[in-house]
């Protein structure tokens, strides 16, 4: 196998999990967004799910966006960022993952957990985590956890006030592009069971 082959960059949209105004999801996923634009190794594009439509009078597959649909298909992975509403995830977003279902089979994901206190989510990622397995998504073993996001992010200028941040979402996107370069290797070379 060429080395290129292996090293090729992978393609990891970044879904915005809520639909809300005022939410402090955006500054994360757009902080989230900006690091990962900053390497070589991986291609991503924005989903928010507030814009994706989707109607709430059938179920599964019928409901498919062509749009959500495709970049899914094309991805080696997801990264989801998401509030924890109620020590859980949004509904919208259990609704929009739901409308794919073989898209996502041995793919890798990684989430990042946004809540204005100080847990950073980690009660929503403990509850979509099965959801995602039952999915055929691969998770990582990191999260992020953006705890007091009200204070972590300027009300102005929308930007992240602690740089810590920055070395833990590259930690994070260096196992995600390692279980996201793993996962399509099998996939494109190794016969699915």
């Amino acid at each position: 196998m060429a080395e290129q082959e292996v090293t090729r960059p992978v393609f990891l949209p970044i879904i915005i999990g809520t639909p809300r105004q005022g939410r402090l999801t955006e500054p994360a996923a757009n902080f989230v967004f900006g690091e990962v634009s900053k390497r070589s190794d991986i291609k991503t594009e924005l989903i928010d799910i507030r814009k994706i439509p989707i109607r709430v009078d059938d179920a599964g597959e019928a409901l498919k966006d062509k749009q959500f649909c495709s970049t899914v298909r094309r991805s080696d992975g997801l990264i989801i960022v998401a509030p924890e509403y109620n020590h859980s995830f949004p509904g919208l977003l259990k609704h929009v993952l739901d409308t794919n279902l073989t898209e996502y089979i041995h793919k890798a994901v990684g989430v990042c957990g946004v809540s204005a206190g100080p847990f950073g989510g980690v009660r929503m990622i403990q509850s979509l985590i099965p959801v995602l397995r039952e999915l055929g998504l691969v998770t990582i073993f990191w999260d992020v956890y953006f705890g007091n996001a009200g204070k972590l992010f300027d009300p102005v200028t929308g930007k992240i006030t602690d740089p810590a941040y920055s070395r833990r979402v590259e930690k994070f996107l260096n196992e995600l592009v390692w279980m996201a370069r793993a996962l399509r290797y099998a996939r494109e070379n190794i016969p699915a069971p």
